[in-house]
């Protein structure tokens, strides 16, 4: 019976408490961002096996410059209005190939690695350093070559995830021009679709009751240089 409380009191909330994720850095949104096909309506992506799990768009649609940042500095990504449901903040990198265009690739094959994820605190509930926040600095290892990249934001709301297709993906894709680092390559890469199933641990939960006492990120481990 608490269970089923939580989860029609967190469909009727989340009805009205979608977010986007527009910007990077100084810019203005959808700048330097692509714009996700939430741009108007603030929806998500809940089928993982979709096309659309990858940067939240119907076709590459390119952002209208790219954000330059050194390798080993931070950027700087923006959610709008601020994250509202429980759940991780993941960040992912994927070098654009040589001889394609920033302005065209679409990030196809298994060319993403992941650079950052949120791990919550556990207690009488799940609490998550996303939670409420409206900015957050993606570290962009000093490692990796320079070069143009697309950088994806993705926040994972788990607060209706117990019943499969129920965890909600609220994506972007920023266009980044990478400089100096250095030449490592990410042994472990993954493409999307296809990094994620519905039955991951970290996507079919229940973390209103019984609460969990441990958490498992979808996707690969974080790549650090």
């Amino acid at each position: 019976m608490l269970t089923t409380t939580f989860a029609i009191l967190g469909a009727a909330l989340g009805a009205s408490a979608h977010y986007t994720l527009p910007r990077v850095g100084s810019g203005s949104d959808w700048q330097q961002v692509r714009k996700a096909d939430n741009w108007q309506n603030n929806g998500f992506v809940g089928d993982v096996t979709s096309e659309s799990i990858r940067c939240f768009q119907a076709s590459p649609a390119a952002a209208s410059a790219s954000y330059s940042v050194a390798a080993g500095s931070s950027v700087t990504y923006y959610a709008n209005p601020s994250i509202y449901h429980p759940g991780p903040m993941q960040f992912y990198l994927a070098k654009v190939p040589d001889g394609e265009s920033v302005d065209s690739w679409n990030g196809d094959g298994s060319v993403w690695f992941k650079i950052k994820q949120d791990q919550p605190n556990f207690g009488a509930q799940l609490s998550w350093p996303s939670d409420g926040k409206s900015s957050f600095d993606v570290p962009i290892p000093a490692c990796i070559a320079p070069g143009s990249y697309l950088l994806r934001a993705e926040h994972i709301g788990l607060h209706v995830a117990q019943s499969q297709g129920g965890a909600q993906f609220y994506i972007s894709c920023a266009q980044l021009e990478v400089t100096g680092g250095g030449s490592t390559e990410p042994s472990e890469k993954v493409s999307f679709p296809g990094a994620y199933s519905a039955t991951d641990p970290g996507i079919l939960i229940n973390i209103n009751y019984p609460v969990p006492t441990s958490y498992q990120n979808p996707g690969p481990a974080v790549f650090s240089c």
